[in-house]
């Protein structure tokens, strides 16, 4: 397979992508991997100061937008969606990457948990794709479908051992959304995937794996024997936006070293 062919496949030279929770973590693993393909970016985050020192570091590769805004809000949705079209007049990716996670004993695990992740983890991702999609529209074509691809977990598909009970519940109820709107949105070109991840360093992973002991274990436990690297989520991700996945849609593709084929 010659270069121009694999250009061709994964190339993303003008595409427009939005990666909300771009500041840090797997959101900015993610823009990285995209700018470093050809896309232009905007990355949204709650924290000002965060986002656009994040945007500031990514525009060193291309074009990168930063756009303050808290999306577990309606009037954060609309402000993100009013600011991508001051700027675009169509969207070729959406990466919903925003998220909480919440960890309580079951026997006093709170309402404030429960509603503040699965509003942020499940009601955000369909919303704002919901307040896009005329721009996703805009952008699809039976041949370059537009994509959206939202951030799963492997604790969506296998119960972890922490008492993140709105977390896990949260990132099943993203794999179906995943697929139900690949199924519903596929008439209108546009595919709907998901990244499921595993351990990565990014900020919900922190309290566990800056100490080293922790950390050791946490790898133990994973098939590959390691913590996830930015290149492990930029190539999947990138790989569902290009070429090559244009006939892949409803799919989760778990990133988690093979977390996901060992039942506890």
């Amino acid at each position: 397979m010659d270069a121009r062919r694999i250009q061709s496949l994964f190339g993303l030279e003008g595409k427009r992508a939005v990666v909300t929770g771009g500041s840090r973590g797997v959101g900015y693993m993610i823009a990285d991997g995209l700018l470093d393909a050809g896309c232009e970016v905007i990355i949204s985050a709650r924290k000002v100061e965060q986002v656009v020192a994040a945007a500031d570091r990514l525009a060193e590769k291309g074009t990168c937008v930063a756009v303050p805004c808290d999306l577990s809000t309606d009037e954060g949705i609309a402000h993100l969606t009013d600011e991508i079209k001051s700027r675009w007049d169509s969207l070729d990716l959406l990466f919903n990457n925003a998220g909480a996670s919440w960890g309580e004993p079951l026997e006093t695990f709170s309402t404030v948990g429960w509603d503040k992740v699965m509003n942020v983890n499940v009601r955000t991702p369909f919303f704002l794709t919901q307040s896009l999609l005329p721009l996703l529209k805009a952008a699809a074509t039976p041949d370059s479908p537009a994509r959206v691809v939202n951030t799963a977990s492997v604790n969506g598909l296998t119960p972890p051992e922490m008492d993140t009970f709105s977390y896990s519940s949260s990132k099943a109820g993203v794999i179906m959304l995943t697929r139900h709107l690949g199924k519903q949105l596929a008439s209108d070109h546009i595919t709907v995937n998901a990244i499921a991840p595993g351990p990565f360093d990014s900020n919900m992973m922190r309290f566990a794996l800056d100490d080293p002991t922790a950390r050791a274990a946490i790898a133990s436990e994973v098939p590959l024997g390691r913590i996830g690297q930015a290149d492990d989520i930029a190539g999947v991700a990138v790989y569902l936006a290009s070429r090559a996945a244009s006939y892949v849609t409803g799919v989760v593709i778990p990133v988690a070293g093979g977390l996901s084929t060992v039942a506890k």
